[in-house]
């Protein structure tokens, strides 16, 4: 099992800058596969970004290219993304999630590929 938990959503104004944090415990031996998603109020969860093997593979959504950033601190266990120049459309709830399979760049985005989710943190971002 791995256990997610997210931390750094806040209320900011356009052209602000946030950085989430995703705590990753339990059996978190070997590379994982570990995304951001985000579920803006009415819409479907949307992939925001996936790292593995810390960065040698990295995939973002067309949306947030240039303006996010996934990293992670393996000795922290540790997922981060830094948000930059935000907008009201980035407005979502974050979620951290995980996965042990392969990802391509089709299928990372995928939802239900992801056996492991955190419980989310709340981005507001008004004009």
């Amino acid at each position: 099992q791995v256990r997610l938990v997210e931390s750094g959503g806040d209320s900011v104004q356009t052209g602000g800058s946030l950085r989430l944090s995703c705590a990753a415990s339990g059996y978190i031996s070997g590379n994982l596969w570990m995304a951001w998603f985000r579920q803006a109020p009415g819409k479907e969860r949307e992939g925001v970004a996936v790292i593995y093997n810390s960065g040698h593979i990295t995939y973002y959504a067309d949306s947030v290219k240039g303006r996010f950033t996934i990293a992670q601190d393996n000795a922290k266990n540790t997922l981060y993304l830094q948000m930059n120049s935000l907008k009201p459309e980035d407005t979502a709830m974050y979620y951290c999630a995980a996965d042990w399979r392969p990802k391509s760049g089709y299928t990372w985005s995928v939802e239900n590929a992801y056996p492991y989710w955190g419980q989310g943190t709340q981005v507001t971002v008004s004009s």
